[in-house]
């Protein structure tokens, strides 16, 4: 924990920007009913009742110091998911900087293990020379 506050107290660096992961699963859902509007003096109506349309995933990597955040929807949350994720950020949003120091959970698919069964060894090389995991604790416990 004191490793991660302490990169989090370090000044702004653009080429080591400090980016912090983390995705969600959402359910697609849509209205069974058409909502009825609000007018002056009452709220607007609508039915607890809905139509399931499956679920999709969502990455989601924020720099906070900079002030950026990245998104991008997927279908599924794969190893292979989540491997294209980071090799979109390194080549589209950070292939300028020399390393990304990257904050995540110890989810299963977050590790290097992902890109390998991704990509090929010089593939998976070049992006993990460009990234840096910092992953937070499991537990802890501040004394």
């Amino acid at each position: 924990m004191y490793r991660l506050l302490a990169l989090y107290n370090k000044p702004y660096d653009p080429a080591y920007p400090v980016v912090c992961f983390d995705e969600k699963s959402k359910q697609l859902l849509e209205d069974s009913r058409t909502p009825i509007p609000m007018k002056p003096g009452s709220v607007q109506k609508y039915d607890y009742e809905y139509r399931r349309h499956g679920t999709c995933n969502i990455f989601v990597a924020v720099e906070p110091k900079a002030g950026k955040h990245h998104i991008k929807v997927t279908d599924t949350r794969t190893k292979k998911d989540f491997a294209q994720f980071m090799k979109w950020l390194i080549d589209k949003k950070y292939r300028k900087v020399k390393k990304v120091m990257m904050v995540l959970d110890n989810l299963n698919t977050h590790f290097i293990q992902s890109f390998h069964e991704t990509f090929s060894v010089e593939e998976c090389a070049r992006l993990l020379k460009k990234i840096k995991f910092i992953y937070t604790p499991k537990t802890c416990q501040l004394a």
